[in-house]
Parts: C-alpha cells; sequence; structure tokens
C-alpha cells in the first residue's frame, strides 16, 4: 500500500471493489462504508494540505479523486513505464529533498565535462536546459512585459509619425503602434494610481490609528472597533477605516509588499529602457537561433517552477513532505520564463528542447497578452504535436474569458483572421477550480472560455515543495495545469499502449461535471459580480478526475 498523507482518508474504511489488478477487468469505484461527517465551508479558513488529491464522495471536497485510485485500485498494480514530464518555467530546486529522486538525468551526457557529450547542441545539459542564461554563468532574473517590449520597439519609429504620407500598408503599422501605445499607457496610469490609492489608504490607516488609540486610551481589537458608538466626524471616520482594514487583513507589511511590486513594476516590467537579454548573448533577433544559455536549471528564483514540479510530482511513498500526483515521472527542468514576460523565441527553444529529448508531457505555467513572434511558437508547438507530446497550459490568472482575450501560446496556429488556421490536437489550456463547493468554486483569478479552456482542475490553496526543502501553499491556473499533466502522465504510466492523443481524450471524457453549480463569474475588480452557470465556463464543462480517467483508459485499453 502506498503511504498516505492524507488527513481525511484514514477515517473512513473503504470498500474494495477492484477485482483483481489485470488490464482487462473493469474498474469499479468504492462507496463509504458509512455516513461522511459533514464539512462546514462557510467557516473554513482553509482547506486540508492534500484537498486537491481527495475525492468528493468521500470527503466533501472536490479534488481528483487521485488518492482514492491509489489506495484502491493502483496499489495492486505497477507503473508500466516512466514518464518524463517537462516543466517549462523560471527554474526548478532540483536538490528539494521531495524531488530529487524525480529529476529527469540525461544519460548520455557526463556531468561537469564541459562537453556535449550527446552532441544534441547543450553542454551538461545533465537535468535539462537554461534559455535565459549566458555562457559564463550569468543568468536572466527580471525581464520587461511584452507590451512594453513592442512599445519600445514601435514608439522611436512611430510617435512623430507623418500619417499623410504613408501607404496603406504602413498605416496598417501605424494603427498597431497606436493601440499598442494606448495598452501601454493605461498599464501605466493604472499602475500610478495603485500607487496613489496605497498611499492615501497608509495614509488614512495611520490617522485612524492615531484617533483610535486616543479613544480606547491606548490598544484596541476588532471588537472594541465594532462596538464603539461615534459620536463626532473624526471617530466615525476612523471606526469606517479600520473596520474595512480589519476585515480585509490589512496591514503595514502588506502595505509595504503592494508598494515594493508597484515599484518592481515600474522598475522592470513597465520600463521600455530596461533590457536584460545581453545576459544570455544569443543573436536575439534569429528566431531561429536554438543553441545558447547554460545549464543552471534553478536560476535566481526557482519559486514557482519548484511549486509547479511538486504538483506534477513531488516523491511518493518517502513520508516527507506532499504527494505529487504522478509515481512513475521524471522531471525534466526547462527555464525560459523570467520574473516579467516569457520571449517567443525562448519558448520555442524551450519546447523543442523537451521534445527532443524525450520528454512526454510539456507543462506551461505561463502566458501573456501578446505574442509578435507568435509563428515561431507555432512552428515548436506542432513539432511538439507531430512527434506525440501532450502540451498543457495554464489558462491565465486575468479574470478574463479567453475566447475573446488570447492569452498566448495557444493551441491554435496562425495568425487571427488566417481562415487557413490548423489547431494542435496535442493540447490542453486548464482553468483554475477551488475547494469551496458554492459560488466561489471558480478561483476568482482564473480565465475560462467555452471554447478555449478544455477543463477545470484544483488551482485555489495548494500546497506543494517550495526551494530550499520547504513547502508552502500557492493558486493560479499555473497550479491547475500540473495537476492535470501529473494526471496525465499517470495514466501514461500505467496504460504505455494508449496513445498521447487517447490520454488526452480519457482526460476530457471523464471529468466530473455540475450541472446546477451556479458560481460568480470571475471579473475586474471594478465590475459588477455576475452569477453564471459552471458548465458555461469550459468545453468539457467539468474538473478532472483522476478515478473516472483510470476507469475510461482501462475500457480504451481493451
Amino acid at each position: 500500500m502506498i503511504f498516505m498523507k492524507s488527513r481525511i482518508f484514514f477515517f473512513f474504511s473503504v470498500i474494495l471493489f477492484f477485482y483483481g489488478c489485470s488490464a482487462s477487468q473493469k474498474i469499479v469505484k468504492p462507496t463509504p462504508a458509512q455516513p461522511v461527517d459533514s464539512v462546514d465551508f462557510a467557516t473554513m479558513l482553509e482547506p486540508p494540505e492534500d484537498w486537491h488529491l481527495l475525492d468528493e464522495d468521500f470527503t466533501q471536497f472536490r479534488g481528483i479523486s487521485s488518492e482514492l485510485a491509489y489506495e484502491n485500485v493502483l496499489d495492486k498494480r505497477s507503473p508500466e513505464q516512466e514518464v518524463v514530464v517537462a516543466v517549462i518555467d523560471g527554474g526548478v530546486d532540483i536538490g528539494h529533498e521531495d524531488l530529487k529522486e524525480n529529476i529527469w538525468v540525461n544519460e548520455d551526457e557526463i556531468p561537469g565535462n564541459g562537453k556535449d557529450d550527446d552532441e544534441n547542441g547543450y553542454v551538461d545539459d545533465v537535468h535539462g536546459w537554461n534559455f535565459i542564461g549566458g555562457p559564463d554563468g550569468e543568468n536572466v532574473d527580471h525581464d520587461t512585459f511584452e507590451l512594453t517590449r513592442i512599445y519600445a520597439r514601435l514608439h522611436p519609429k512611430y510617435s512623430d509619425t507623418d500619417t499623410t504620407v504613408l501607404n496603406a500598408r504602413e498605416r496598417k503599422k501605424y494603427r498597431y503602434y497606436r493601440e499598442i501605445a494606448e495598452s501601454y499607457r493605461y498599464e501605466i496610469e493604472k499602475l500610478l494610481n495603485q500607487y496613489d490609492n496605497i498611499q492615501s489608504l497608509e495614509q488614512n490607516m495611520s490617522q485612524a490609528d492615531n484617533i483610535l488609540t486616543r479613544h480606547f486610551d491606548g490598544e484596541y481589537n476588532y471588537e472594541d472597533v465594532q462596538g464603539m458608538q461615534p459620536r463626532d466626524q473624526q471617530t466615525y471616520f476612523a471606526k469606517n477605516v479600520m473596520n474595512y482594514v480589519m476585515e480585509n487583513d490589512i496591514d503595514s507589511t502588506l502595505i509595504a509588499d503592494q508598494k515594493k511590486q508597484i515599484y518592481h513594476f515600474a522598475k522592470y516590467g513597465y520600463n521600455p529602457d530596461f533590457s536584460p537579454r545581453h545576459i544570455v548573448g544569443d543573436n536575439y533577433e534569429d528566431k531561429s537561433e536554438r543553441y545558447y544559455g547554460n545549464n543552471d536549471v534553478g536560476g535566481p528564483d526557482p519559486t514557482h517552477g519548484t511549486h509547479v514540479a511538486g504538483i506534477i510530482g513531488a516523491i511518493r511513498s518517502n513520508s516527507v513532505g506532499v504527494n505529487g500526483i504522478a509515481s512513475d515521472v521524471r522531471l525534466m527542468a526547462v527555464r525560459a520564463v523570467p520574473d516579467g514576460d516569457e520571449r517567443d523565441k525562448d519558448v520555442a527553444n524551450a519546447i523543442r528542447y523537451a521534445v527532443d529529448n524525450g520528454a512526454d508531457i510539456i507543462n506551461m505555467s505561463f502566458g501573456k497578452s501578446h505574442s509578435p513572434h507568435k509563428e515561431v511558437v507555432d512552428q515548436a508547438v506542432r513539432y511538439a504535436d507531430e512527434n506525440g507530446v501532450l502540451m498543457i497550459h495554464a489558462a491565465g490568472n486575468s479574470s478574463e474569458n479567453s475566447d475573446r482575450n488570447v492569452s498566448y501560446p495557444t493551441d491554435v496556429l496562425g495568425t487571427e483572421g488566417n481562415g487557413n488556421k490548423e489547431t494542435a490536437g496535442l493540447w490542453l489550456t486548464v482553468g483554475a477550480s477551488s475547494w469551496k463547493p458554492n459560488e466561489e468554486f471558480v478561483g476568482e483569478f482564473s480565465n475560462y472560455g467555452d471554447q478555449t479552456v478544455d477543463l477545470f482542475a484544483p488551482g485555489v490553496d495548494i500546497y506543494s515543495t517550495m526551494p530550499d526543502n520547504k513547502y508552502e501553499r500557492q493558486q493560479g491556473t499555473s497550479m491547475a495545469a500540473p495537476v492535470v499533466s501529473g494526471a496525465a502522465a499517470l495514466l501514461m504510466s500505467y496504460y504505455p499502449d494508449l496513445s498521447p492523443a487517447q490520454i488526452r481524450d480519457a482526460v476530457l471524457q471523464s471529468v466530473t461535471t455540475y450541472p446546477d453549480q451556479m458560481v460568480t463569474l470571475p471579473h475586474k475588480a471594478n465590475a459588477e459580480p455576475k452569477s453564471v452557470s459552471f458548465s458555461e465556463l469550459s468545453a468539457s464543462d467539468g474538473v478532472l478526475n483522476v478515478f473516472r480517467a483510470l476507469q475510461t483508459a482501462q475500457e480504451m485499453s481493451r
């Protein structure tokens, strides 16, 4: 029996209905042996650490039912093949205690000898490759947003253009520049407004605190503020401000963090004069160039990629940390995502590297709203698709309809308005679901779209690995995508006779649907909340279910 870290499952005596372990026999889901204790979701502050792995029938948490599968089906079987999952991200801590045994190793490369032993074009790529590092070992940490890069490229050329002398083609380019310039200025204005609002809030907090300290003759708490009866304009103001602050858990640390983030965006993300590309040392204009970078797959900050990697394949049965979804998996670290927007050339090369070095699945927990060299990425996506590699992409965290607002890269190969567009078949786009079975069932940040988002998976309060042998909760569609990547890897490892297309189909055909579930449509902060049916938010209408996917794969495998 595989070691269980679940804090819920041991409360239940589970009846086994799986008869034998041969690939030809039917998988039947067990039922709880006793009534399931009710969960007060309204008062619960955070879910169990492994909620995303749990089964709703046994725990009331809308997880993916992978632990139920391990306990009742896979405990009688062994994986039939090892699956390689490439994590294209900002870096992975390959020495993490709960990851290191599952890190991919390039057996044809001799570590540290400074040679390209396997002649794949990359020197000492033992655990993967870093496309945003230089040959001297220096790495790109921060980078600009793609919008900024486009603006910086076009502004010197078009800012003072006499439009009366432009031909039709040049006018089209000029209109594009105007759209970019308008978007860029909007973002700058929004950033300045955010800073002004934070400054104002900080001043109001300080003023309110001084008033309340005098009013209560010292310290006070939430109950004190709630119970006070203001007798003048000052105390009325102070009560309102402090109620808002306390109810939203705002403190000086949060204020400082927000200021720091705004400063960071101004210094790097939206700064048209900032460019770290010289660090890489490539000819950036040559989009066909492939062999550059270094073998530092961790980079300056492997936080995001390490969390993603743990969701997919943290070591199971080691009594340490967390359980990854896939057991017999190898994690290939491919660094291409900086603190800022990834560049199309690097994304394309990262995909090609993963394909050429044996990846079965590519996880892409990143995205952006502009892709000036989309054709380069499209070629790489097509290459992966033709070579049977399943690509899994996070839908994005903009609370937007992806059918209207594209998050790149996508499975649509070609340019908008081109009637000859094709679609990559081995692609899944994933939105984020929550642990709350109510109107908050969809992550408030998640993108959605009944044409462009294939399915949802848990992406809120996901507990996973962090650098330096640590663990933490994170949320985002960045967490939902690796949940699906881990599930796909699990299916591949137990059903090697199924094609990647069949694995994709098994995932989509097995989702749990909630036809009567109404949810709050993800929206911007200044928009009115709207209630919609959960089934309207993705093409499959549902949430990943590993137990059902195993049942479907079993049927396909006969």
